[in-house]
């Protein structure tokens, strides 16, 4: 087995890097402080080819693989772990969402643009009172002629508000059937839907979130991803793949705390001399890494699989599991690595730990992790 990264992994991750420091790393913490979505940058993501990484160049994608993919959320996530969070919902959510299920004229629709950047992308499952229960959605469509008319809401959906496109899991059929959930295209500006900005989020607050509201939404046949009634089981592959998004910018987040705590290390000085001598601060770094490396090594076997067309379901869930909750711990371990000024906004600890946080939350959280796991073995 290879583990060399390839020519195209260097690339990206070289220019990810140099796009980083330059056009997030001098805004971040006004972006945090603010809760602002920078939709200017996200749109110059777009134009590198990085709102459409593995999708293929006849649609406007970079046509790079999910190893690619990957790479570069790392490179994000190791700056912004909000921005990072924005870039992979946009990706694997919704324009993988369209690519992966969507018709031969909705991929022509939309591809071109959500591959660009000129659309940003949103992609709603949650509601207030499901979250990982997802079947008794309360959200729902009933079809009146051509149309379908949605009313209820969707909640905690990146770019809610910004948005150009969302696609969205609704229910068209009985309650706890799951049969009974279809997926539709919404475009922004569509009579009776609207949105409100979820804020005061503990972390990824570069990244927008919000509330989706449907009063009467009426959304033509050709709208509808695939057959009706099949969105739950489309939206359960989606979140394969998505459990990679989430495992990289995880991975991300982890080496951006752990190069943190590295480098302060080695220039405070405690006793005369850096605290990196002492035997209990580089054991903490010789933990980071050691679980930074193995969780990028379930990410980036995960990432083979996608690309390969083999099931994935467990080694998504065992990297997305993995990558997040190492991701907190090195967010934590970079805290009480800076001491005092690792609890304050001036030194970046703090926002690694608070953006980790939701890494093991969306896209399934860490006991449904372990439940999909489970369910797998015990098959």
């Amino acid at each position: 087995m290879n583990f060399d990264k390839n020519e195209n992994q260097e690339m990206i991750a070289q220019m990810v890097r140099d796009f980083a420091e330059k056009e997030i790393r001098p805004f971040m913490r006004k972006w945090d402080d603010e809760e602002f979505f920078p939709v200017d940058t996200m749109k110059k993501l777009g134009e590198m080819g990085l709102l459409g990484i593995f999708i293929p160049e006849e649609y406007g994608g970079a046509g790079f693989s999910y190893n690619e993919y990957a790479t570069a959320l790392m490179e994000i996530g190791k700056v912004c772990g909000g921005i990072g969070l924005s870039v992979a919902a946009h990706n694997s959510l919704c324009t993988g969402h369209i690519y992966y299920h969507g018709s031969k004229e909705q991929k022509e629709k939309y591809l071109p643009k959500l591959a660009t950047g000129e659309f940003i992308g949103a992609w709603g499952l949650t509601e207030a009172n499901t979250g990982s229960d997802a079947m008794r959605m309360a959200a729902t469509a009933v079809k009146d002629g051509t149309d379908w008319v949605i009313n209820g809401t969707k909640n905690w959906i990146t770019h809610g508000l910004s948005g150009d496109v969302s696609i969205v899991l609704i229910r068209t059929g009985e309650l706890l059937d799951s049969n009974g959930i279809t997926s539709f295209i919404v475009e922004k500006g569509t009579p009776g839907f609207s949105a409100v900005k979820i804020k005061d989020k503990l972390g990824v607050r570069a990244s927008e979130t919000a509330e989706l509201i449907f009063e009467n939404v009426r959304i033509p046949e050709e709208n509808v991803i695939g057959e009706v009634g099949m969105g739950f089981k489309q939206a359960m592959q989606i979140l394969d793949g998505g459990r990679i998004s989430i495992a990289s910018l995880s991975c991300g987040i982890a080496r951006g705390a752990y190069e943190a705590s590295v480098k302060y290390a080695k220039e405070r000085e405690q006793f005369g001399q850096p605290i990196a001598h002492f035997q209990a601060i580089a054991f903490k770094l010789a933990d980071m890494l050691t679980q930074i490396e193995a969780a990028e090594l379930l990410t980036f076997q995960a990432a083979y699989l996608k690309d390969n067309n083999q099931p994935l379901t467990k080694q998504g869930a065992y990297a997305k599991y993995y990558a997040s909750e190492v991701a907190v711990k090195c967010g934590n371990e970079a805290v009480q690595i800076m001491g005092g000024y690792g609890y304050t906004k001036e030194y970046p600890a703090e926002k690694f730990l608070r953006d980790a946080k939701l890494m093991t939350i969306g896209e399934g959280t860490s006991e449904i992790q372990k439940i999909v796991i489970s369910r797998e073995i015990l098959k």
